[in-house]
């Protein structure tokens, strides 16, 4: 629609469009396609086309105030210097700063760069496409797509009009997307490319309502013929065109066929969707002032400078990430989107300042490193160990003189005793002082400029393994760990860089309250006591979509979040190697089902163990994976049937009374496959265990439901040994 020129009848009753002889075929489009919407042809050498109202009603114009006030009327109450949607960062970034580079996307077709003015322009114009293709305030439109320049700039665009986008990956089933679409009532659907348009295309044309589709990347000419006939689509650059001259044309006219209203902070901004969502959908409903919430207190953790270089690999749609780019936009940074499989040599090209990744990054990263080491000559590698055991020692020793050691003890340290383990800690790291400063120059160095992390790298979903930590901590390359869930939008606690407590999710940030509750009484438990982690702030959602009664469990009358992880805050001493951890929050587990692996994917573990218990072979089982790369299963198996099963098989004798455990576990690990193969996640390796869970033994309530927390605590030394 390059050759696409309008002009606006002012008027209250139709909109005169001119579309040149070349792009009929994109107006017939418009015209036949979208609900509403009468045209009307001229035999001339151009043609009209006229979209008439059927009343003369001022139509609501839901806006982002601050982001859109050039073009609003003089309307005080409207028009302010404060943010009251997510979309009015973008005004503010573009007044600060301009022409400096927002952002690169080299991997797509095709490449782009845009500054902070081109962003919010192209915010802008996107927003407007949308609302000449009728898009209304408050209607849900799904965005399925992967992380890009383009994304944002759809996404951004669909909330500055007021309405509510539902956000998801390529990567998920069809299933599952259809799901989501239908339960958030979307009436559109903004796609990644024609490719995945063409996976979804069959279902969705039989069993979604669509009013259009919008390609945030490749070309119409790509989709497969048949399935677009019964729906409008357009391309990116037609969206943006579209927005681009009706803003013009209602500039022009001085359009007053609208009453214009501001977004409110309350308003719902986005649907996220939990995992599990073919059984039970739930959206989370998150809001502008949840997500403003998250742009103004971040910095605290990530205190990002103009200039400032991120580079993004995790999915957008992802509360984590999201937030997280939202709130660099407003620091003035320059933010690079890389891919898993570019990852390693864009940290080297590009030496951000800072990487926001999942905990499995950082230990791939440590694997690479410790693979280099090894494959180096006998001298080398003997050099490097023992410097990094130096190192090791000397960072533990530098923890208990800054005061940065965790406990649970709840009782004050004698203030003389803690001033004999500090001095005693300088003295010793003073002694391994210039044997750190030496491996710095000789070794990490080296290892740094590899690694191209310039000032930390900040993580999330799922906890830091303490070895990765005490590593990079020991080479310098700070790591902050962080903690939230999509229900508080996400971030409710991280590591401070002046306070970054190894082993613990660190402090609160701010406006946000924890407290640890007993799971049984449901009463506030003191610091150092483990329990239900509870959180209340200003980032915690409105509730789930449609799902009134899994809100009520979620979030109580005083606003109170329950996480589902298990964990406890660490007591406030005064002196000692405890004294600047009080108040940061340690995990240790979840109490809910749902398993967050090291990944950051999300595992919901009943689906694996129903189908798991179809076999006669298993008589109880616990999916166990937390933290890890991998699931893993806790078994107690039905002997009689294993043997049985074993003899059918020619495993052992006809006559045998007994099966080795190898051959056990082997047998087991074939029919988990067997009756798990239709899941989304598989089963590594089994943990055989010879005694049932019982309720005498603690292992499960009185309602015959295993506790999953107490599993994991009693073959705690087994699971890590599985792992190995």
């Amino acid at each position: 629609m390059s050759s696409l020129t309008s002009s606006f009848v002012d008027n209250y009753n139709s909109v005169q469009f001119l579309f040149t002889r070349s792009k009929l075929h994109c107006s017939k489009t418009l015209g036949t396609k979208l609900p509403g919407v009468k045209l009307r042809f001229s035999p001339a050498s151009k043609f009209r086309v006229f979209c008439e109202s059927k009343t003369q009603e001022l139509q609501i114009r839901k806006c982002s105030p601050l982001l859109e006030k050039a073009s609003l009327p003089n309307n005080g109450s409207l028009v302010s210097n404060e943010w009251k949607a997510v979309p009015d960062i973008w005004r503010s970034s573009a007044e600060k700063y301009g022409d400096r580079l927002a952002l690169v996307d080299p991997y797509h077709d095709p490449p782009s760069t845009m500054t902070y003015k081109q962003l919010e322009q192209e915010i802008l114009d996107f927003a407007e496409g949308l609302r000449v293709l009728g898009i209304k305030p408050d209607e849900k439109l799904a965005l399925f797509a992967d992380n890009s320049s383009r994304w944002l700039v759809a996404d951004q665009g669909i909330m500055a009009t007021g309405a509510i986008n539902v956000v998801r990956g390529s990567r998920s089933s069809v299933e599952e997307l259809l799901v989501i679409y239908n339960h958030s009532d979307s009436v559109g659907l903004v796609v990644d490319n024609p490719e995945f348009f063409n996976r979804l295309a069959g279902t969705f044309q039989s069993k979604a309502k669509m009013r259009f589709v919008v390609l945030l990347w490749g070309e119409k000419s790509c989709l497969s013929n048949g399935e677009t006939e019964s729906v409008p689509i357009f391309s990116y650059k037609e969206i943006l065109e579209l927005g681009r001259d009706s803003r013009v044309a209602r500039t022009d006219s001085h359009d007053a066929s609208y009453k214009y209203e501001a977004i409110s902070s309350d308003d719902v901004a986005t649907l996220v969707y939990t995992s599990g969502t073919t059984g039970n959908p739930k959206g989370v409903m998150l809001t502008h002032n949840n997500l403003l919430h998250q742009i103004r207190n971040l910095w605290v953790i990530v205190p990002a400078e103009p200039g400032d270089r991120f580079l993004s690999m995790l999915p957008t749609w992802h509360a984590y990430e999201r937030a997280c780019e939202y709130f660099i936009f407003t620091r003035g940074i320059e933010q690079v989107y890389t891919t898993v499989r570019n990852l390693k040599d864009d940290l080297r090209h590009y030496q951000p300042h800072y990487l926001i990744a999942v905990p499995l990054v950082y230990e791939t990263l440590y694997s690479g490193i410790q693979k280099q080491i090894n494959s180096s000559s006998t001298a080398r590698k003997l050099i490097a160990l023992t410097f990094i055991k130096v190192s090791l020692a000397y960072m533990e020793l530098k923890r208990i003189y800054e005061g940065l050691c965790l406990t649970r003890d709840p009782k004050q340290p004698s203030f003389i005793l803690s001033m004999l383990d500090y001095l005693s800690a300088r003295i010793l790291a003073a002694i391994l002082w210039p044997v750190h400063v030496l491996a710095n120059k000789l070794v990490y160095q080296k290892i740094r400029s590899a690694i191209g992390i310039q000032k930390a790298g900040t993580t999330g979903g799922g906890s830091m393994p303490m070895h990765i930590d005490k590593f990079f901590e020991a080479i310098g390359v700070k790591l902050q760990n962080g903690y939230g869930l999509t229900e508080s939008a996400p971030v409710i606690a991280g590591r401070l860089p002046h306070r970054n407590v190894l082993g613990s999710v660190g402090h609160p940030i701010q406006q946000t309250e924890f407290k640890i509750i007993d799971s049984e009484t449901n009463e506030a438990l003191p610091p150092g006591s483990k329990g239900i982690v509870k959180a209340r702030g200003p980032q915690v959602m409105k509730g789930y979509y449609k799902n009134p009664s899994a809100t009520r469990q979620a979030l109580d009358e005083d606003g109170w979040l329950n996480t589902g992880d298990i964990g406890w805050l660490a007591p406030h001493h005064s002196a000692g190697r405890s004294r600047q951890c009080g108040g940061v929050l340690v995990l240790e587990g979840r109490a809910k089902d749902t398993i967050v692996l090291s990944t950051g994917e999300n595992v919901e573990p009943l689906e694996i163990e129903e189908a798991a218990m179809r076999s006669s072979l298993i008589q109880q089982i616990v999916v166990i994976g937390q933290d890890q790369r991998r699931l893993a299963a806790i078994i107690f198996p039905n002997k009689d049937e294993v043997l049985r099963a074993a003899k059918d098989s020619s495993i052992v004798d006809a006559d045998a009374s007994d099966i080795g455990k190898d051959k056990m576990a082997r047998l087991l690990y074939e029919e988990l496959r067997k009756w798990t193969s239709e899941c989304s996640f598989q089963v590594g390796p089994i943990l055989i265990i010879d005694e049932p869970f019982t309720i005498d033994s603690g292992l499960m309530t009185p309602t015959m439901k295993i506790r999953r927390d107490k599993v994991v605590d009693k073959y705690k030394k087994e699971i890590a040994n599985l792992y190995k």
